[in-house]
């Protein structure tokens, strides 16, 4: 039988999140500004001949000499004026910003990729409700105790397994419009106290959920989560707005579980060659250590061998 639990599209009529309150959800604008405005002229081997500076940061007449453009063509580039930047240009500002390669990535998709405001239908369109690949869930059946679930767009959580419950809670409880990461880590009280380093783990949310709205501009449930978030979240509407830009992809997490206490878990994101929009995210444990023994226990604990399919 079946452990794995997929998540399905939301009612008519469901209750949708608050409308975003800006139109753009990441914009080249904001990240051009808040890259300049980390750097300081000795950062980028410029004299620094004094006087108050109106802004953190570079100047816009010190980036453009950086980056070998003119200062008006900066300018508009920062405003968002330019049309159709070429590579080369972009380049030549991303290295002046000092920018890592997924920051290059996100800076080339901002200025390339723009909300169509021509035809506004276009924005207001929903997307097919995302589904999770049978493949996945058949992955998710096959590691019955490694805490593991599908991440679709926007950090949306498609599919998930009974460890998976055991360990972050139970997804089939929300309604399908709630069940998403972002969202629970900044909404769900629980989420403070389960992660050792919540602010840490909040703020890879953002990051990644900025890489998503540069993939995305015209995803209207995107910016929907983004406003609704930042309306409700004064610690999400601060990180958002210095546009930070990560990757999901593996690392170190702490768990201060309410049943077996602490868990050190190495997790790690993987996706598939031709659907890099669904991603299964696996939590496992060193073996030998007390993490793997809490980790045993917990799972014996929560054990349930009636397994039914999600509600909604």
């Amino acid at each position: 039988m079946s452990t794995s639990r997929t998540s399905r599209p939301a009612r008519p009529g469901a209750a949708a999140p608050a409308p975003a309150a800006h139109g753009t959800p990441s914009s080249l604008p904001e990240f051009l500004r808040t890259r300049r405005s980390r750097l300081r002229p000795e950062d980028v081997d410029l004299p620094d001949f004094g006087g108050r500076r109106r802004v953190a940061g570079l100047r816009r007449e010190e980036l453009a000499q950086l980056a070998g453009v003119s200062v008006d063509y900066y300018t508009r580039l920062e405003q968002g004026r330019v049309g159709n930047p070429s590579d080369a240009v972009l380049d030549a500002v991303a290295r002046a910003l000092r920018l890592d390669p997924e920051e290059a990535g996100h800076l080339h998709r901002l200025a390339r990729t723009r909300p169509d405001r021509t035809r506004p239908g276009r924005a207001r369109g929903a997307a097919a409700p995302q589904q999770a690949r049978p493949t996945m869930v058949r992955l998710l059946d096959a590691m019955p105790d490694v805490p593991a679930l599908v991440m679709g767009r926007r950090m949306d959580v498609l599919a998930w397994n009974r460890a998976a419950v055991a360990l972050l809670g139970d997804y089939g409880a929300l309604p399908p419009a709630e069940r998403n990461i972002a969202r629970i880590t900044f909404l769900d009280p629980a989420s403070r106290t389960l992660y050792d380093d919540w602010v840490g783990c909040a703020r890879e949310n953002v990051a990644f959920l900025h890489l998503e709205a540069g993939r995305r501009p015209d995803d209207p449930r995107l910016a929907e989560l983004i406003g609704e978030l930042s309306m409700r979240s004064p610690e999400f509407r601060h990180w958002w707005a210095q546009h930070p830009v990560r990757d999901k992809t593996s690392g170190h997490k702490v768990f201060h579980h309410p049943l077996v206490g602490r868990l050190d878990m190495v997790y790690e994101t993987l996706r598939s060659a031709d659907d890099p929009d669904q991603a299964l995210v696996t939590y496992t444990t060193e073996p030998g250590t007390p993490s793997a023994d809490a980790l045993r226990m917990l799972l014996a604990w929560e054990a349930d061998p009636v397994v039914r399919p999600a509600d909604v």
